[in-house]
């Protein structure tokens, strides 16, 4: 899937006035904004730039920005503490406002494939097409229905402008140029091609849980099967906690985190935590039973956790003995150099399941397909 996508902005016009090939991923999340800068050398990438900056909760809620000027300004810090020299940036789209199918059509030459996967998406979009960008991608032709005729499968992914233009006026006011419009779950699979080349041929469950949305792309072989957002995420634990324990936003993250708040009961709040888990191993399990019934590839190998609720207590656990599949903490600097970043290990470590979409976001490039 690597730079399978061109970009669902409107036109690739940004990129016409720019010689550098190299991209900034800018992953603008509910929570926070990452930042990763990557340079590949060697056959090989480098960590060049890598920081996050805190939202605060009423800034962005449940993905629409209600702060424009906030959001504006925590780019322009992000950009400054790290010293980002770049002004291309690629940044991605989640949860309601993307719809993405999987189709199929006869085949045909690459001139007449846009207009018909357009007249296709009339038929599978549950938006106006003309308030949506489109985009999409021709998987391997492939063998389907009785009669067996040749048939090229094809993932259609459709945005909504009014998101789409609400992300990009916000980087385009920090004095940046926003040039691919990706979708998180298939940065995440971009992040996973590369960190994790010996498993490409696994089913995997790729799932990002962010702070409001949590995107589920089922992988195998570089192609997605199976996606699905779901509105829920991190948040969920925070609002369970503070219900709960009567604490304030900040004191629930904090012992989201594991952390002691003074007043506090350390088995409350992991019945609590428990209880959250048990609801997004739900979701996820749901997600692949759901996959199963609807694909010939069967189980699934593994599954793999990024995102910044990835590393609650107890989640991985209990997906695994609820699923009865290996889950691992996604590891987004596996196979990337991260030497030269400045950054100390530690720090890298415990801040990597949130870099997963922004590494992802840094390894396209200008004008990629």
């Amino acid at each position: 899937m690597l730079g399978s996508f061109k970009s669902l902005l409107d036109a690739d016009v940004f990129a016409m006035f720019s010689p550098k090939r190299q991209l900034v991923g800018l992953d603008i999340g509910s929570s926070g904004i990452k930042l990763v800068q990557l340079k590949e050398n060697r056959g090989r990438y480098v960590l060049q730039k890598f920081g996050v900056q805190a939202l605060e909760p009423e800034v962005i809620v449940d993905g629409t920005v209600m702060d424009e000027a906030r959001v504006v300004s925590a780019i322009k810090e992000l950009m400054e503490e790290n010293n980002v020299k770049l002004k291309n940036v690629a940044i991605s789209i989640s949860g309601h406002a993307v719809i993405i199918k999987k189709i199929t059509l006869p085949p045909m030459p690459e001139e007449e494939l846009e207009e018909q996967v357009k007249l296709a998406a009339e038929q599978y979009i549950p938006f106006d097409i003309n308030e949506v960008n489109l985009d999409f991608h021709v998987l391997n032709p492939s063998k389907v229905g009785n009669d067996a005729e040749p048939q090229m499968s094809i993932i259609l992914v459709a945005a909504k402008k009014d998101k789409v233009n609400e992300l990009t006026e916000l980087v385009k006011g920090a004095g940046l140029v926003p040039v691919v419009m990706d979708v998180d779950a298939f940065a995440v699979e971009n992040m996973h091609a590369i960190n994790y080349p010996v498993a490409q041929e696994d089913t995997t469950a790729l799932v990002n849980l962010g702070a409001s949305v949590m995107n589920v792309n089922i992988v195998k072989g570089g192609t997605s099967l199976f996606t699905r957002d779901i509105p829920l995420g991190g948040n969920r634990y925070t609002e369970a906690i503070q219900r709960e324990m009567g604490m304030s936003y900040e004191e629930a993250e904090e012992a989201k985190k594991g952390r002691h708040v003074e007043g506090s009961d350390r088995q409350t709040v992991a019945r609590v935590i428990d209880s959250v888990n048990a609801e997004v191993a739900s979701e996820i399990a749901r997600t692949v039973d759901y996959f199963k019934t609807t694909s010939p590839e069967g189980d699934i190998d593994r599954v793999l956790l990024c995102g910044g609720g990835a590393k609650v207590a107890g989640l991985s656990q209990q997906l695994c003995d609820r699923m009865r599949v290996e889950v691992e903490l996604a590891n987004p600097f596996n196979e990337i150099d991260t030497s030269v970043s400045g950054i100390d290990p530690e720090t890298l470590e415990e801040l990597a399941p949130l870099a997963a979409v922004g590494v992802g976001l840094a390894l396209r490039t200008v004008g990629d397909r």
